[in-house]
């Protein structure tokens, strides 16, 4: 199947990439976009009957581990770097009337 894509599609297409074509780069783009629409016309020709649907090549899997708390109970040596400090806590210029 010969796709064959318009001048005005091509600008369009440019206008919307915000690229300025010559007229060779746009025959060159004309010619490039209808081998990849028969390209995916020579991929809906396959049988995908049975094929799950998938997002990924390979699977995806989440590596959890256990939070562990190593030295999170040491307000003292942070409050160490505080320029100022109220109530245990870091002290900070208001920012909000």
């Amino acid at each position: 199947m010969a796709n064959i894509i318009s001048d005005e599609t091509i600008e369009y297409v440019g206008i919307l990439a915000k690229l300025k074509l010559t007229k060779e780069e746009q025959e060159a783009a004309k010619k490039d976009m209808g081998r990849m629409l028969d390209y995916i016309d020579k991929l809906n020709e396959l049988n995908t009957d049975g094929v799950e649907p998938m997002s990924h090549v390979f699977p995806v899997n989440n590596v959890f581990r256990e939070d562990v708390v190593i030295h999170g109970n040491d307000r003292e040596n942070i409050l160490k770097n505080a320029p100022e400090k109220k109530d245990g806590a870091f002290k900070v210029p208001k920012t909000v009337e």
